[in-house]
């Protein structure tokens, strides 16, 4: 017996399903990957397709029977390509396309005459065909471990918007004590035990990054003792930004609002910033550091609008991801909305869902000098990346160039 999941995985709780008993049921599952117009009135992000297949993986490995994609959507260019090869990126084992109708409605050209062929099949056809091609040279998907318990809400579907800026994500239904860092959105206020789990992690040296979300929800519940931040309940808004010790990012055409977020100094410490007056003398923290035991706890601030992280400019994305991707064999360097998809096989994918051209970077460990190019067979030749502003000091990675072009990507091996 196998069941059909939608793709509003966050929801569940409150329409009939329970992904904690469910797998006892149900000898297999088909995974909704269809995400549509993400300017759509279900919001979801095109990372979502992706990251839906994995977190329904790792609530039960191989209960996932396929992805399920209808044609919604395919007004947009490059749409239902992207739903069906991001949907096999994530490891589903095969696709059912909704629904065999419109599969087989003839296309129309320019002056409207009647083409016997299915647009749809047509798409599908090709991606296909590319896809098969490279499929099996993949390993199994890897990503920055994010926990959520069963039936939790909260700062809904975040990790697809964070996908969407270049950060691999991994949803978790347990909390995953072997990961070097861990993310904690709001839903992880869901299991009552969650502040002695994040002080276990800090103790055994290991980094956690929490979201205001989840602050806001863990006020006056322990998370006091481990760091002194306070979710003030006010918005502000913030077009500049500062990273590290005065360095200042491009300044934002139109400002974006954040919640404004109260700490000790030198308690904590911002690693970004954001002014939030014209004359840069106030400010509250994009990402926050603080120090417990052997560990280190960061603080994420999500905007109130998800969608707004993908304004911010590549020098504020990029100290977010080393600190949250820290622990990928690769890192992404690139303006937000284009993902990078990492295996664990020394392969990954960088995809541009960018509406115009745009130039990217992999970053990757100093030992890798060139990457291979799994579709095209092209060889890229790297160079040393060193820290910023800091000549002289010895290579942190190997950096790559890439550009994309619109509904494309990139796969690369280092072998």
């Amino acid at each position: 017996m196998i069941i059909k999941y939608p793709n509003w995985y966050d929801h569940f709780q409150y329409l009939g399903f329970d992904l904690e008993k469910e797998p006892q049921l149900f000898d297999k599952i088909y995974t909704g990957t269809e995400t549509r117009d993400p300017g759509g009135n279900q919001h979801l992000q095109q990372y979502h397709g992706y990251s839906i297949v994995r977190y329904f993986e790792n609530i039960k490995p191989g209960w996932n029977a396929g992805g399920w994609v209808d044609q919604g959507g395919m007004n947009l260019p490059h749409r239902l390509d992207e739903q069906l090869w991001l949907t096999l990126f994530a490891k589903a084992p095969e696709i059912t396309i909704f629904n065999i109708g419109a599969i087989y409605s003839p296309s129309h050209n320019a002056d409207g005459t009647v083409v016997p062929d299915s647009h749809a099949a047509q798409v599908a056809g090709r991606v296909f065909t590319q896809v098969d091609t490279l499929l099996s040279k993949l390993g199994k998907p890897i990503g920055v471990k994010t926990y959520k318990p069963f039936q939790s809400s909260g700062e809904d579907h975040l990790p697809s918007y964070l996908g969407m800026i270049g950060i691999p994500m991994d949803i978790v239904p347990e909390f995953p004590f072997d990961a070097q860092t861990v993310l904690l959105t709001r839903q992880a206020a869901f299991d009552h035990g969650i502040v002695g789990k994040i002080r276990k992690q800090l103790v055994d040296g290991k980094s956690v990054v929490i979201t205001s979300g989840l602050l806001q929800a863990l006020q006056g519940k322990g998370i006091e003792d481990i760091v002194e931040l306070e979710y003030t309940g006010q918005t502000v808004a913030a077009r500049e930004f500062a990273v590290g010790f005065g360095g200042r990012g491009p300044r934002l055409d139109n400002a974006i609002l954040l919640p404004k977020i109260r700490y000790a100094t030198n308690d904590a410490w911002e690693l970004v910033s954001a002014f939030t007056s014209l004359n840069r003398a106030s400010g509250t923290p994009v990402l926050l550091s603080a120090k417990y035991s052997k560990g280190m706890l960061y603080l994420l601030t999500v905007p109130p609008g998800e969608g707004d992280l993908y304004y911010y400019p590549r020098s504020v994305l990029n100290p977010i991801r080393a600190v949250v991707a820290h622990d990928m064999p690769v890192r992404l360097d690139a303006p937000g909305m284009v993902s990078l998809f990492v295996y664990d096989n020394g392969k990954f994918l960088v995809e541009s869902f960018q509406d115009t051209p745009v130039d990217a970077r992999v970053i990757t460990d100093s030992r890798v000098t060139r990457l291979h190019d799994v579709v095209t067979g092209e060889e890229l030749t790297g160079r040393p990346e060193v820290p910023r502003g800091r000549p002289g000091q010895p290579p942190i990675g190997t950096a790559f160039d890439l550009h994309l072009t619109p509904g494309t990507y990139r796969v690369l091996s280092e072998d």
